[in-house]
């Protein structure tokens, strides 16, 4: 049984200013992340509670930030975008 998949509006406005080959491959990285949401990376510290997904789009790394709630089997995407910047940026 897969996961129930909900945006954040930091999520939705990243998504909407992507072009469109690269919001296919995010499309295909969230349909990875909802059949298993445990293959994300799993971060430490400050930034505990997420995982992030990372894969490549027009010869560049990007990387979805998740978080899961378990007891309602759901997957809330926080944020998607280049490597650059983007663990800065998810602390805010």
């Amino acid at each position: 049984m897969s996961w129930s998949v909900r945006q954040t509006r930091r999520f939705a406005r990243q998504y909407k200013k992507l072009h469109n080959n690269t919001a296919a491959d995010v499309d295909a990285a969230v349909e990875k992340v909802q059949q298993s949401p445990e293959i994300g990376d799993r971060k430490r510290g400050d930034l505990a509670t997420f995982y992030v997904y990372k894969f490549h789009s027009a010869g560049q790394l990007y990387l979805l930030g998740y978080t899961l709630d378990d007891s309602v089997r759901l997957v809330y995407l926080e944020a998607v975008g280049p490597h650059e910047n983007f663990y800065r940026d998810l602390k805010r």
